[in-house]
């Protein structure tokens, strides 16, 4: 049996710029606004919560934008992650498809989000920050926040989503080990969460009602920032490290993708793969197919709708146009944690607007199945997120078998499961459910989304 192979670069490889998507789309996205008077909002409505470092970022159109030093020193831990010919799972499959896969597991939260955790932790104590608010779902936001906090003298606050909280018990004693405060969300803090809570004291959460309480508590304090691990373009900015690294490993191979596959929650793992390409394909270079993959259970990309929505439950954030389920809808509590958001970050759902970019949705347990198969071959069992992503990467190289077409196939497997083996526990015992969300209450946030003139 044909053996894995691993594409490593030296430290000197870690790219010394970020890739900036912003400065090669063919449109803008639509403005940012603000939520009492509609109209687009400045540098100086989000000062309360983001350094004025990130919110350059957040606005910029640079193609290149400089990763500072003291940000590269300690991507070195991990950095450049290594590319993986997964020729053990090809052979399994039977497929003339070359299945690539980036493997971000390797930090030491275990996931894709120290490469922007660490940055927005050294934005901020530049800044004279001295504690940060933020939510987590699954958990790797918060462990790598916790972990950058760590390392930056930072206090650092996670409300993680309940359903979560309870799930995912050893996410939370690792953000403790690394000195963070992990409250269970909606929780008695904050008038967001009693609000939540007043209405249905066992609400499972969800990632809206999370955020809701981070910023109101960042808010309320001078000394205090805010920092989300998606959506946002400067986070997803942060995570173009992978697919700037991946095409450099890929050109080691001497191949280039037919086809980029990543999970979507709110977008930062699957925008730090394709941006890169992406932004190639849009200065004349060669085409390739890119899918994002989602949860049935929380379709955002699939079933939402392309509107201007709230990031949270409460409505203390800006309104962002993109593909949403509605800021008040909660999705059942499945086990993939990380992608139960009502909505899709601006950039990735401007891109599928603009066609340059497709969607698929699985459900839980046929996602869970493929992460098992693939560990099986390959040797690293996936997270539940990225078990989405491994199930369309199996599915495209079956089709390639069927058509016998050898095309190449890179992915983002964007974080390792070790800390989710209740999940695959309770899947072996088959206790895991495929949940499907309320139809009604979809139905009934979408009916509440803003109203905003053209």
């Amino acid at each position: 049996m044909s053996e894995t192979v691993k594409y490593v670069l030296p430290e000197s490889e870690i790219p010394k710029t970020w890739y900036n998507i912003a400065a090669d789309l063919p449109t803008p996205p639509p403005p940012v606004l603000h939520p009492g008077t509609h109209q687009p909002i400045g540098p100086d409505d989000l000062a309360a919560i983001f350094p004025m470092s990130l919110i350059a970022q957040e606005v910029s159109t640079e193609r290149e934008i400089e990763i500072p030093g003291p940000v590269r020193e300690i991507y070195r831990q991990w950095r450049p992650a290594p590319l993986f010919r997964a020729r053990r799972l090809e052979h399994a499959l039977g497929t003339p498809a070359r299945i690539f896969y980036k493997y971000e597991g390797v930090s030491p939260a275990g996931s894709h989000k120290p490469n922007t955790a660490v940055a927005q932790a050294f934005y901020n104590k530049d800044a004279g920050i001295s504690r940060i608010t933020t939510e987590t779902g699954a958990g790797q936001w918060g462990s790598a926040l916790a972990f950058s906090g760590a390392l930056f003298g930072i206090e650092i606050d996670v409300y993680m989503v309940r359903v979560s909280f309870e799930q995912k018990p050893y996410r939370r004693a690792l953000m403790e080990s690394y000195g963070a405060r992990c409250v269970p969300s909606p929780s008695e803090e904050t008038e967001a969460g009693r609000e939540i809570l007043a209405r249905d004291p066992d609400s499972r959460g969800s990632l809206g009602i999370a955020i809701s309480e981070a910023v109101e508590q960042a808010a309320k304090r001078a000394d205090t920032n805010y920092a989300l691990g998606s959506v946002l373009n400067h986070v997803l900015l942060h995570q173009t490290v992978i697919g700037l690294v991946a095409m450099r490993q890929m050109d080691m191979a001497d191949v280039y993708p037919d086809v980029i596959i990543g999970c979507t929650g709110g977008g930062s793992n699957f925008a730090g793969i394709a941006f890169p390409y992406i932004g190639e394909k849009l200065r004349g270079g060669r085409d390739v197919r890119i899918i994002a993959v989602e949860p049935a259970a929380c379709p955002t990309l699939t079933r939402g709708r392309y509107a201007y929505d709230f990031g949270d439950t409460a409505h203390l954030t800006p309104l962002v146009k993109m593909h949403t389920l509605g800021s008040t809808f909660v999705p059942p509590g499945f086990h993939s944690g990380g992608l139960r958001y009502h909505g899709m970050a601006p950039l990735v759902s401007h891109l599928q607007e603009l066609g340059l970019i497709t969607s698929t949705a699985f459900k839980q347990i046929e996602v869970f199945a493929a992460g098992v198969q693939f560990a099986r071959a390959e040797g690293i069992l996936p997270a539940p997120e990225a078990n989405h992503a491994v199930k369309a990467v199996i599915d495209e190289a079956i089709r390639c078998r069927v058509d016998g077409v050898p095309r190449t196939i890179l992915f983002n497997l964007c974080g390792h499961g070790h800390f989710d083996m209740q999940a695959y526990m309770d899947y072996f015992a088959g206790r895991l459910e495929d949940r499907a969300y309320d139809e009604a209450e979809l139905a009934m946030a979408l009916a509440g989304l803003p109203s905003i003139a053209a």
